[in-house]
Order: C-alpha cells, then structure tokens, then sequence
C-alpha cells in the first residue's frame, strides 16, 4: 500500500510540473511572437488603454 501512495504522489508531481513546464512555454511563446510583430511593424511597443485615466501607456510583461 505505502508503493501505490508513493506512486500516485510521485504522479500528481509529474503531472503538475508538466502543467506548469506548458503554462511558462505559452507565456515565452507570447512574448516572443510580440516581439516579432514590434520588429515587422518597427514599433517601440505596444499601447494599452488605461481604463481609469483614459490615458496610454506601454505594456508591462
């Protein structure tokens, strides 16, 4: 019984790590492919709208 308790954690850790490994690869895809878009378009960076001022400014990553 103490082997199965000690696989299925063993699992539910692979499981997660490779979730998260997923998560951060979309995140530095992303980023990447904006980047890319900046270098095409030759733009500094990319303006978003301040809901509660109205006001631009640059995206934070």
């Amino acid at each position: 019984m103490p082997q199965l308790i000690f696989f299925a954690l063993i699992g539910v850790v692979g499981y997660v790590g490779y979730r998260s490994f997923l998560r951060e690869a979309e995140r530095v895809t992303a980023k990447a492919r904006r980047a890319e878009a900046e270098q095409r378009n030759e733009s500094q960076g990319t303006l978003v709208k301040d809901p509660t001022t109205g006001e631009y400014h640059p995206t934070k990553d």
